[in-house]
């Protein structure tokens, strides 16, 4: 199937200094390729990959499960790691949940992690019928586009497949046992109105973590998909100060030069 326009991946060749973008469930690149060309035009090298069975239709997406997005962001980073001397990992929802995976199981490669309204768990009594559902419905209504900023619209599915949903669920588990690997400096940005993950989320996350060097930060301004709201230049804006502390050569880098849609 061919990819919906604006949810290609997207790569930039910059400096030494990496960072990996992972997007959110049923989402799709476009919700972070702002972020992504704002950290590109400092200089430093970018990769935003495209998960299996997103940024199509949502029956593609019924027959992928965690371990195929789990991987995709894998390769990334190991490719990004042959390129650069310094690499962090970012993430928006489930994108969050997979870059703090990768942390836990990269240890000292990553060098530190960004996560913006980080996704836990699946919530509600619905999660706990999920394993059942799933064989005799097919989707629920969809999550995308939790924006307050009028106008703004994220690229992704207006259906949640099932099957998904599910791997998802045992997904955020496994991320969970995980946290307390995670030892790098957390830089975490949550939204109080959040329509799709609940602010308890993202303090399980800051209470399982092993991290020292931690910021928490909030975006009054925006809801779930805060990458495309109000608030977007302000995580923009703190994320490159955050890399920029811990790879003080940033802003160093040759221009390079970017592929994507």
């Amino acid at each position: 199937m061919p990819v919906l326009p604006g949810a290609e991946p997207y790569r930039h060749e910059g400096g030494e200094v990496g960072v990996l973008l992972c997007h959110g469930f049923t989402g799709s690149p476009q919700s972070l390729r702002p972020w992504a060309e704002f950290l590109a035009a400092r200089g430093l090298t970018v990769t935003l990959p495209l998960l299996p069975g997103h940024g199509t239709r949502w029956e593609d997406m019924q027959l992928t499960g965690w371990q195929d997005w789990y991987a995709e962001v894998d390769r990334e980073l190991r490719a990004l790691r042959e390129r650069c001397a310094t690499v962090f990992v970012a993430g928006l929802s489930m994108g969050g949940a997979l870059a703090l995976r990768l942390a836990a199981r990269h240890g000292d490669a990553i060098s530190g992690v960004v996560v913006v309204n980080p996704a836990n768990k699946v919530h509600g009594l619905s999660a706990y019928a999920l394993p059942v559902a799933r064989h005799l419905v097919r989707t629920t209504r969809g999550i995308a586009s939790d924006i307050a900023k009028p106008g703004s619209v994220e690229i992704g599915y207006d259906r949640v497949p099932l099957h998904a949903a599910h791997s998802l669920r045992n997904f955020f588990r496994v991320v969970d046992r995980e946290l307390p690997r995670v030892t790098q400096p957390l830089l975490l940005l949550h939204s109080p109105q959040d329509h799709v993950v609940p602010p308890a989320d993202s303090a399980r996350i800051l209470s399982r973590v092993s991290s020292t060097d931690v910021t928490e930060l909030l975006l009054e301004q925006s809801y779930h998909v805060a990458t495309l709201d109000h608030d977007a230049d302000r995580i923009f804006e703190e994320s490159l100060a955050f890399i920029g502390r811990l790879a003080p050569s940033v802003g160093a880098g040759k221009e390079g030069t970017a592929t994507g849609g």
